[in-house]
């Protein structure tokens, strides 16, 4: 095991100034030491693909010599699959070459969440196929030198990616001081006066996630209602509180609970669809609300529960505070939206009547989860199979 600031200084020496990605707990004491180094830079991005785009413009602005520097682009294995066509088709193709922290969730022989078990094995294949080189991420101090070595030679000669794959337990923890790296809003004088009401709501008068998703259990029948919920946190408060036969709860797929929602919600008319999304998810998929806008029945609730963070992951903030997702929803096409930090509009907002589409709202919360949470006990294919059935589907599907 290292510490994060033995690589990110001997990463500096080479000139990588330049980082950004989607946090994963393997990474974040990288992005925690980054952070608090005012003279490196480090961009929460909204999707992996989007986190090799920016380094791929930051090689543009200049070589390694110009005070601009290299870039590092980290993620989890599971959002390598949404880098892989800038990583095909832009990296490759104009040689703008990065380095690649990916974490190896699920490493053959070491047990992992389900979401992870198809992606762990098959991740080094993934880099291959895509021609870049990789290797094990260093544990030892006197491996990081040699390392970044051997990925600078790559990236000079060939002008391409070159990744390290970091195992778990790589690097210590590295604690992030509070309020660093936190977003403040930039919207908030140009949107309307009900958002920046509901935003400068202050965190510890905010409900929390636990208090929303318990109005949402008791504010919907289980026999006409289904509630998916997002990846992370929200899938395993909502188990927690109330497990129930019209649940589902994402793993992984990050950001696809909209559109999952708004397929059951067509095909399904006589249901209640309940989406719980997180801004992190929503941002990384962000076009979802496009495509809701222009399909999304009166049947689908889109319900957001915004605190500020990838929770799951150690806090990092994102940048849902710049950004008033209501007045996307608006400009989308929901036939409503609403934005507040009242947990008594959201109970309201539940027993309205259908309207001619669907409808969005979005819940400013607290941070934090509570101790000791919980894992759902059963599979996630178990899950699934359990709402089939519920909801009456048709036999045969596996």
């Amino acid at each position: 095991m290292i510490q994060a600031r033995d690589f990110v200084e001997a990463a500096r020496e080479r000139g990588f100034r330049w980082y950004a990605g989607v946090p994963c707990s393997f990474l974040t004491p990288f992005i925690n030491y980054v952070l608090q180094d005012p003279s490196l830079h480090y961009v929460s991005m909204a999707n992996e693909g989007d986190a090799v785009a920016l380094l791929a413009g930051v090689t543009l602005a200049g070589d390694a010599s110009a005070p601009y520097g290299r870039g590092v682009a980290m993620m989890q294995n599971s959002g390598l699959g949404n880098a892989v066509s800038p990583l095909t088709s832009l990296t490759w193709t104009f040689r703008l070459p990065q380095l690649l922290i990916v974490t190896w969730r699920a490493q053959p022989g070491i047990a992992d969440e389900p979401q992870h078990a198809l992606m762990g094995p098959i991740t080094p294949a993934m880099l291959e196929t895509m021609e870049i080189p990789w290797e094990l991420f260093p544990t030892e101090s006197a491996q990081i030198g040699p390392a970044l070595e051997r990925a600078i030679a790559h990236m000079d000669q060939n002008g391409r990616p070159y990744a390290l794959l970091m195992q778990k337990g790589s690097v210590a923890a590295y604690p992030l001081k509070p309020g660093i790296g936190a977003m403040e809003s930039r919207s908030s004088t140009r949107a309307s006066p009900a958002f920046a009401a509901a935003q400068d709501t202050a965190a510890s008068a905010r409900p929390s996630r636990q208090d929303a998703l318990r109005t949402v259990v008791a504010r919907t029948s289980p026999d006409s209602t289904v509630l998916l919920a997002s990846t992370g946190f929200c899938g395993r408060e909502l188990y927690a509180i109330d497990d129930r036969p019209n649940h589902l709860y994402m793993v992984g797929s990050m950001g696809c609970v909209v559109p999952l929602g708004l397929g059951l919600a067509l095909a399904r008319r006589d249901l209640r669809v309940i989406v719980l999304d997180g801004d992190g998810a929503a941002l990384m998929r962000l076009g979802a609300f496009a495509t809701v806008g222009a399909y999304g029945p009166p049947n689908l609730w889109h319900l957001l529960l915004d605190n500020g963070v990838h929770d799951s992951t150690g806090g990092q903030a994102t940048v849902s505070p710049c950004v008033s997702f209501a007045a996307i929803a608006a400009a989308c096409g929901y036939a409503s939206s609403l934005e507040t930090s009242d947990l008594d509009r959201i109970s309201s907002w539940l027993s309205e009547r259908p309207l001619d589409g669907a409808r969005f709202a979005r819940l400013f919360i607290g941070a934090g989860t509570p101790p000791d949470l919980p894992r759902p006990s059963l599979a996630p294919l178990d899950v699934k199979t359990r709402l089939m059935r519920h909801i009456g589907a048709p036999r045969g599907v596996h």
